[in-house]
């Protein structure tokens, strides 16, 4: 992998993550952009106990383009987009239109391929380990700057999940915070070790999931189920087989074989609906342990967290979505109408041939 680093026309930084150490990025961004102003602010929420960004700026953002306006392709035949250059492997800059910013944090965007017709499951394995090593990169990267307590690599896919720019692209968020989901399992993780007199319990959970029924893909280095209580229609948890805290810390036989086993997953999940549904809307949500102080969660350090990939979808049918409606977003409880061993079958019988 080769790392060039350089500036977008109103002072963003942009990196580019190549297959091939030979490759030459000198492209400059000829647009006429002024310095980006944002307003991004962190409040905290005093009866959750949670924390709300309030990013008014975000109004203003780019909103379903047409293809051949698409400010993620590369700069070609006299259009300029975000990127320089006239091709590219895989690219990260600062977003335009962050959620997070300065003292706040920093929001980024990720660009899979400079294809704009494709999806992340039509990736090389060669591609989507370039993917993760950028994922990994930025992680490192991000966890040094003082205003950054977590870093969340994700992926919204579908027009049903909300994204607004339809080429294959991802995003990471550094929080300065310790995010509320990521809290509730440092609690859970703290409680359990007490309860047990030591015991780990993502090892726990994992060594449940490999004795049970809902297993949908077991290898060498990684394991994908849908976990007993799942919250989505077709919900499945990644896991490492050997337990790390973040991205970081994966060996290198877990990132050589993760690029095979991801695009397996995500490949199923285009046929869960059957031929000639529409590609299915999902969320790929990386869980990586905080790099902030842990005291509040007692007895727990940051190698006790398990790295998970979760991968998700709100559709539950064939033309139908699950929506977040009163009992969801109201009281945060859950109802699905998918049972979790049924899910995990159906992943299991559109596996590849």
């Amino acid at each position: 992998m080769k790392k060039t680093s350089t500036r977008l026309a109103d002072g963003r930084e942009l990196i580019y993550y190549d297959l091939h150490d030979d490759t030459v990025r000198d492209a400059v961004d000829k647009r006429p952009l002024e310095r980006t102003v944002t307003t991004s602010e962190v409040r905290r929420d005093p009866l959750l106990g949670d924390s709300v960004a309030i990013a008014s700026h975000r109004q203003g953002r780019t909103y379903h383009p047409p293809a051949d306006e698409c400010p993620l392709c590369p700069s070609q035949d006299g259009r300029l987009s975000e990127i320089p250059d006239s091709s590219y492997d895989v690219v990260v800059f600062e977003n335009r239109f962050p959620s997070l910013a300065g003292d706040s944090g920093r929001c980024e965007v990720v660009c899979f391929t400079s294809d704009h017709n494709a999806s992340f499951a039509d990736l090389t394995e060669e591609q989507a380990r370039l993917v993760l090593d950028a994922w990994t990169d930025r992680t490192a990267e991000l966890s040094h700057l003082p205003s950054v307590e977590q870093v969340f690599c994700f992926e919204n896919r579908g027009a049903e999940i909300g994204v607004t720019l339809g080429h294959p692209h991802g995003q990471i968020y550094a929080y300065p915070f310790t995010t509320p989901r990521t809290a509730l399992m440092l609690r859970s993780l703290a409680a359990h070790k007490d309860a047990t007199g030591g015991e780990n319990l993502f090892d726990s959970v994992v060594e449940s999931e490999l004795a049970g029924d809902r297993i949908v893909l077991l290898t060498e280095h990684w394991v994908a189920f849908v976990p007993y209580a799942a919250h989505w229609p077709y919900e499945v948890h990644l896991y490492p087989r050997r337990r790390v805290p973040d991205l970081l810390a994966l060996d290198e036989d877990a990132r050589t074989e993760f690029s095979q086993v991801y695009l397996e997953l995500l490949r199923r999940f285009d046929r869960i609906f059957g031929e000639g549904e529409p590609p299915t809307p999902y969320i790929a949500a990386w869980h990586q342990a905080p790099f902030g102080a842990l005291e509040e969660f007692e007895g727990v350090n940051r190698d006790d967290f398990a790295l998970h990939l979760e991968l998700f979808t709100i559709r539950r049918t064939s033309g139908k979505l699950k929506f977040l409606a009163g009992s969801e977003s109201g009281m945060n409880v859950f109802i699905n109408d998918v049972p979790p061993e049924r899910a995990a079958e159906r992943l299991r019988e559109v596996a590849s041939s």
